[in-house]
């Protein structure tokens, strides 16, 4: 088989696995011009169209169905070839794309980022953070990270550390005119920020004590999906701001911010780096985990 044969091949691979031609090129570190020259000509060799393409999507035929069917495995059996000669290396080689949620990426790899890539030079970590959820197949990623509760059928799932747990925050000048909160039931005379998604789904603060559960939802002006703007907004006095506890701690530690209501802030569920059960565990991701489990 030819050079440009296994290339064309390749293409189309990736494009029947995204349904994409962006997502292929991103992948492949091509344009999409490049990834859809390719298919073209794959398909003008054998004579039989293999996609179905329209402005909005993509689609496999029959034939093109039955070409990555018989593909897949054999790409993914090359891949578990190439990935054993690390071996022969010293340390891991290659890529890892892994999508983590925006307000705790910083908590995750943070502490083990430099000490990672020290002992694996030959290793690129590619750390895309949104929290957009994400479908990490779909997208092209080795690996995501969530709470346990987001986690899909069909995941194999690593507990990774920290723990962490929510914390509600105020600025001195905000509590100077308000009392502190000593029982959620206190927030109702409190202006909170109202937690959002990227999606604008609201979800509520949540209390647990003494096996008792309390969600309260704000009813604030201020609605916000980026925990750094929550703290910001607490510091200038406007409002009480729900956040991951390690987001506020440093303001707290500097009497920027005051904590309130901790004894009912309980930690929340295991963090998880999960992928799909099928897939091959590359030695790079299998550094990272290693760097990341509990």
């Amino acid at each position: 088989m030819r050079s440009t044969d296994l290339s064309e091949l390749a293409a189309f691979d990736a494009v029947a696995r995204h349904r994409s031609f962006r997502r292929a090129s991103e992948e492949r570190g091509v344009t999409a011009s490049a990834v859809s020259h390719a298919v073209s000509s794959l398909e003008a060799r054998t004579g039989i169209r293999l996609l179905n393409r329209t402005t909005r999507s993509v689609s496999l035929t029959d034939a093109g169905a039955m070409l990555f069917a018989r593909l897949s495995p054999a790409f993914g059996e090359i891949g578990s070839a190439l990935d054993a000669l690390n071996q022969f290396r010293e340390t891991p080689f290659g890529k890892v794309r892994i999508n983590a949620p925006n307000s705790i990426a910083p908590f995750v790899f943070g502490p083990v980022m430099g000490s990672l890539i020290a002992a694996n030079p030959n290793l690129e970590l590619e750390i895309v953070a949104t929290d957009r959820l994400v479908d990490i197949v779909d997208e092209g990623f080795d690996a995501g990270i969530r709470l346990g509760e987001s986690l899909r059928d069909g995941m194999t799932a690593v507990r990774i550390k920290p723990r962490l747990r929510f914390a509600v925050v105020g600025s001195p000048d905000y509590f100077s005119a308000r009392p502190v909160p000593k029982a959620p039931a206190d927030l109702k005379h409190h202006v909170c920020i109202r937690n959002i998604y990227p999606s604008g789904t609201a979800y509520p603060w949540e209390f647990e004590r003494f096996g008792k559960t309390i969600e309260f939802e704000p009813t604030g002006p201020l609605s916000l999906d980026d925990h750094e703007l929550m703290v910001e907004a607490a510091m200038s006095g406007v409002a009480l701001a729900y956040v991951w506890e390690d987001r506020a701690r440093p303001h707290v530690e500097r009497g920027e911010l005051i904590e309130c209501l901790a004894s009912w802030c309980a930690p929340e569920d295991w963090l998880y780096l999960y992928y799909p059960a099928r897939k091959h565990l590359s030695a790079g991701l299998r550094a990272v985990i290693e760097a990341l489990r509990v």
